[in-house]
């Protein structure tokens, strides 16, 4: 069973930048795509950015420019940079994995979420 840890999060002021990570513990080599989804207060989860195995990457069209993800294969771990942050990017940022190449919201592994909040 994958175990899915993100760390990172936290306050920033607008402008400013924040990287996230996820360790992938257990069976690493059984994931495939991994990546990031956010929930805004009141709004639908969203994904913001995910890699495969390959380093194949996609983004949402709001984070493109500013978020850059990546992943370390040989520490089992995925980060997040995110730069020149918005308010509107406040959200609770989760981890998820897949076997597959694609990660969505039917994705078996996720991490607990981690909070940022982007205020002056």
């Amino acid at each position: 069973q994958v175990q899915l840890v993100e760390s990172g999060g936290g306050l920033v002021q607008p402008g400013g930048s924040l990287r996230l990570s996820c360790v992938a513990a257990r069976s690493f080599a059984s994931i495939n795509a991994m990546g990031w989804y956010r929930q805004p207060p009141g709004k639908q989860r969203e994904l913001v950015a995910a890699i495969t195995r390959d380093g194949i990457t996609n983004y949402a069209d709001s984070v493109k420019g500013r978020f850059t993800i990546s992943r370390d294969n040989a520490k089992n771990t995925v980060y997040l940079q995110m730069n020149s942050l918005k308010p509107e990017d406040t959200a609770v940022y989760s981890c998820v994995a897949d076997r597959s190449r694609v990660v969505d919201g039917r994705s078996r592994y996720w991490g607990q979420g981690t909070q940022v909040t982007v205020s002056s």
